[in-house]
């Protein structure tokens, strides 16, 4: 069962599942285009894992990392399928990058790389939307990373045995694949990920973990429609705006 927050027509804020586009909740069920679809979980924060792809490290121009690279975005980076993204006027590099999401299902600290699913609520979809501009001149990326909309999740929670061990993960800019990795790509492992990051912080309920993203990260123009789509979850859509500056 795939899980959907969403408010209903008379705008209570409802926790359902999710059927190709059709919201069950309380016995009723809707239309995706009925209701609003909110981000699926509400994170206290994001935990970002930078250059988890040998091939997207390369066209960065980046080495490999010996360790997961980490980086945080907070709560207001979070917007939702659907939504309509402002990313910051004036910058000549803004990009999209698909990326599996993991959501965390209870508080824990120092777990076991054995015991990582264990805490796992399941998988969505993320957009690591990034201000390169920014990002090059900072060393702890909260200008390049971190500014309101910039992490776009869901539109669901899937199972974690729903998502295959080679999921695809791919996005779409104007109907156009732009990114078409796999899973098992990623350096570090979701398990590997949970163990190191709970070594050094307690993690939440619904916080996610955005699991870096495949080669083909591309530049984002005013009006572009981006889609994230991971086998087993489904598509994360959304539209995103750039003021004049």
């Amino acid at each position: 069962m795939k899980q959907v927050r969403f408010r209903d027509p008379a705008g209570a804020v409802r926790t359902g599942e999710w059927d190709d586009g059709t919201v069950r909740f309380g016995g009723r069920e809707y239309d995706q285009s009925a209701v609003e679809i909110l981000p699926p979980c509400e994170p206290t924060k994001i935990v970002c894992i930078g250059r988890n792809y040998a091939d997207h490290a390369a066209e960065m121009d980046s080495d490999v990392p010996d360790r997961p690279l980490l980086f945080l975005k907070p709560p207001n980076a979070v917007s939702s399928h659907g939504s309509e993204v402002t990313l910051p006027a004036g910058k000549d590099r803004l990009d999209f990058e698909a990326e599996l999401g993991v959501v965390i299902d209870e508080q824990c600290r120092h777990v076991d790389e054995a015991d990582a699913m264990d805490v796992v609520r399941g998988f969505t979809c993320v957009n690591d939307l990034s201000n390169r501009d920014d990002q090059r001149q900072e060393t702890n990326w909260v200008r390049g990373k971190a500014f309101d909309g910039a992490a776009p999740i869901g539109p669901v929670i899937a199972p974690a045995e729903d998502v295959p061990a080679d999921a695809s993960v791919r996005s779409y800019c104007n109907g156009e694949v732009r990114q078409d990795g796999t899973r098992d790509q990623m350096i570090f492992s979701v398990p590997e990920l949970v163990a190191e990051i709970t070594q050094y912080m307690t993690l939440e309920p619904g916080d996610v973990i955005a699991t870096g993203t495949p080669e083909g990260v591309g530049k984002l123009e005013d009006g572009d429609e981006v889609v994230v789509e991971v086998e087993g979850v489904g598509r994360l859509e959304h539209t995103v705006e750039i003021p004049s500056a």
